[in-house]
């Protein structure tokens, strides 16, 4: 016997009628010029993670950034096979058919996807283990960091080796030829950063130094500069 269809959820329905009544009636007229076509400068490649959204923390008008979502905020690297490349075709669309400016990979932190491939005491989640597979992409960063401290806390790590996946992730970019001729030219930039879900502060990534540092005013104390190219330190 087929089960009755379940109701929409009341929470959306809700969220919607107060978007029709204040962003929607405030952004009529933008809404009605995107009905012909989205003309974005910034793609933003972040993560799943429902604490992180990108719209939100970039207070960003609908149509202003393309925004590619996964576990890890990963980029895999160039690999023209008969896969099924869903970040890769999103890039593909923002460089080649929307020709974006600015390509950011937003990381963050308490990241579910680097904390998984961090901690070796988590097992697969199903048989088909989609995302141990895909966190694999991880391993090039690990590597770079020199893998966890013997007596690194668990989440120091995590963090550490979140803004080395950032990194990573912006020399997978790289390795796709669109990518590399458009950011030869200076016609496509590439931009890492980092937001501290806890504290809300914006961290960028310095291409010169290879820190991440605040994007506007001071950084609160707690929070200390990392250096994802220097390895743990081993006790």
């Amino acid at each position: 016997m087929d089960n009755p269809a379940a109701p929409f959820p009341a929470r959306l329905t809700e969220g919607y009628r107060a978007f029709l009544d204040d962003r929607f009636d405030r952004e009529k007229s933008r809404y009605e010029e995107l009905a012909d076509g989205q003309t974005p400068k910034i793609m933003l490649i972040g993560c799943c993670d429902s604490r992180v959204s990108p719209e939100i923390i970039f207070d960003a008008r609908p149509g202003e950034m393309f925004v590619a979502r996964n576990v890890a905020n990963l980029v895999p690297p160039f690999s023209p096979d008969d896969g099924l490349h869903g970040t890769s075709a999103a890039l593909e669309y923002a460089v080649q058919a929307l020709k974006v400016e600015h390509i950011v990979v937003l990381g963050h932190g308490r990241c579910g996807g680097i904390r998984a491939f961090a901690d070796d005491a988590q097992g697969p989640l199903s048989s088909g283990d989609f995302i141990g597979q895909w966190i694999t992409l991880i391993g090039p960063a690990a590597q770079r960091t020199g893998g966890r401290g013997r007596n690194e806390d668990l989440d120091t790590y995590v963090e550490r080796l979140a803004f080395a996946s950032i990194q990573q992730s912006l020399a997978n970019l790289r390795t796709f030829p669109c990518v590399q001729i458009l950011e030869s030219k200076g016609r496509l930039q590439l931009h890492g950063a980092y937001f501290a879900v806890a504290t809300g502060v914006l961290m960028l990534l310095d291409p010169v130094s290879g820190q991440f540092l605040p994007a506007v005013g001071e950084m609160p104390r707690k929070v200390q500069m990392i250096r994802c190219d220097e390895p743990a330190g081993q006790a």
